[in-house]
C-alpha cells in the first residue's frame, strides 16, 4: 500500500473518530421507537429524573420543542434586508437550546464545567437543573409540562412577569408540549421503559 493511501485511509478514520453523530431518531412521535434507538437519551433522562424529580416524558417533549432531538442544533441566521447576515437569533445551542449565560450559570453551579450542550447527559441534566429552580422559585410542579415549559421558554423573570401572556403562538406551543408529554408518557409505560 502507498504511503499516500495509508495517509488518506488515516486522515480519514480520525475524521470518523472526532465525529459525533447529531441526527434526530426516526418517528419523533413515537417515544417507544426514539429510546430503542437511543438507549442513552432514556438512560441520560431517568438520571435526571432521579437527581432533579423532573419526569422522562416532560424532559422528552421539551426536548422534542426545542431541538427536535438535533444534538447540535442552533437557532437560525437573522438578516438585515433579507441577505446582509447579522448572526443567529440567540445563543441557544445543543438538544435543551440552552442560552450561553444561563448555560454558564448551570456549570458554574454544578461544578460541570467540561459538560457541553451537544451531549445529551449534560443537556438532560441541565433541564433538571433548570426546572427544579423553577418548582422552587416559582412554585411550578415538576410535572406541570406546560408551564414549566413556559418558564423554560420566558426565563423565570419572563414567566414571573407573564410575558408569555402577550404571545398567543407560546401559549399555543407550551399547550402541543403539554400534550406531546401526555402522549411521551402513555407510550413509555406500554412498552415498559418507565
Amino acid at each position: 500500500m502507498s504511503r499516500s493511501l495509508r495517509a488518506l485511509i488515516l486522515v480519514g478514520f480520525v475524521a470518523a473518530c472526532g465525529s459525533s453523530n447529531y441526527a434526530p431518531p426516526k418517528n419523533l412521535d413515537n417515544a417507544c421507537s426514539i429510546v430503542d434507538q437511543r438507549p442513552s437519551y432514556l438512560s441520560a433522562m431517568k438520571r435526571s429524573q432521579n437527581r432533579w424529580g423532573v419526569p422522562v416524558a416532560v424532559q422528552m417533549a421539551t426536548i422534542y420543542q426545542e431541538s427536535r432531538f438535533i444534538g447540535n442544533a442552533r437557532t437560525p441566521h437573522e438578516y438585515a434586508l433579507g441577505v446582509i447576515p447579522l448572526g443567529r437569533q440567540s445563543s441557544a445551542y445543543g438538544y435543551s437550546q440552552a442560552l450561553d449565560g444561563t448555560w454558564e450559570e448551570y456549570k458554574r453551579d454544578q461544578g460541570a464545567f467540561r459538560a457541553r450542550r451537544d451531549d445529551i447527559g449534560h443537556a438532560t441534566d441541565f433541564m433538571g437543573w433548570y426546572m427544579k429552580q423553577s418548582e422552587v422559585s416559582l412554585g411550578i410542579p415538576l410535572g406541570d409540562a406546560r408551564n414549566q415549559y413556559l418558564a423554560y421558554h420566558e426565563g423565570r423573570t419572563g414567566y414571573r412577569r407573564g410575558s408569555f401572556r402577550r404571545k398567543a403562538w407560546l401559549l399555543r406551543v407550551s399547550g402541543e408540549v403539554a400534550d406531546r408529554a401526555v402522549l411521551y408518557d402513555t407510550q413509555l409505560k406500554s412498552c415498559g421503559k418507565l
